[in-house]
């Protein structure tokens, strides 16, 4: 690059940036970043934003999105969960943690449990990981962010015995931290990897 004298500079390396998110003209919101003078442009499409706006104004009964966790990624949520009445998990809060990928929603979001209270569940592994059939092979674009809270608010409270999954030692060792990457066996009492 020339200097108005005519001397030629080196690029300077700028910093990766995400750009404040702001509504795009078709209706997805973009955030770019900026690198080595290069712009990387991430498009999140409407549907996300449409299912965000239905989570934070109509929430499933006992959950509440996280404000602070997309405050700077629209691409990871934190639901607060708490178990509803008359259940084992009455009174118990919960997190959820929802990671999307650039191919949702015909690929399904990864869904775990976080934080320091991981339900006791037969199909949830002491790592958060959830043996949820509709989070991998019977997942659809039909289904949404709100459909899967109302699943595992459903799996909860249908349960009769707090215990673990008779594999939960092994898996917890063993799994990826990906709960996706898992090929799950489903059986009515119980999960196994």
């Amino acid at each position: 690059m020339l200097s108005p004298r005519g001397v030629t500079r080196a690029r300077q390396l700028r910093p990766l940036r995400l750009w404040p998110r702001r509504p795009w003209g078709d209706g997805s919101i973009m955030a770019s970043m900026q690198t080595t003078g290069r712009r990387v442009e991430v498009w999140f499409p409407k549907r996300l934003q449409k299912e965000l706006l239905a989570l934070q104004n109509d929430p499933p009964p006992g959950m509440t999105l996280n404000e602070k966790s997309v405050q700077n990624s629209i691409t990871q949520w934190i639901v607060d969960m708490e178990g509803a009445p008359g259940t084992l998990y009455e009174g118990e809060k919960f997190q959820l943690l929802f990671k999307f990928s650039s191919r949702y929603p015909f690929d399904s979001p990864q869904v775990m449990f976080t934080g320091e209270n991981i339900p006791v569940h037969p199909h949830v592994y002491s790592n958060g990981h959830i043996c949820l059939s509709i989070l991998t092979e019977d997942w659809s674009p039909a289904l949404s962010v709100q459909s899967v809270c109302l699943s595992i608010i459903s799996m909860l409270s249908s349960c009769k015995e707090k215990r673990r999954p008779p594999d939960n030692s092994f898996y917890v060792r063993t799994c990826n931290k990906n709960p996706k990457k898992t090929k799950w066996c489903y059986w009515e009492t119980c999960c196994l990897k």
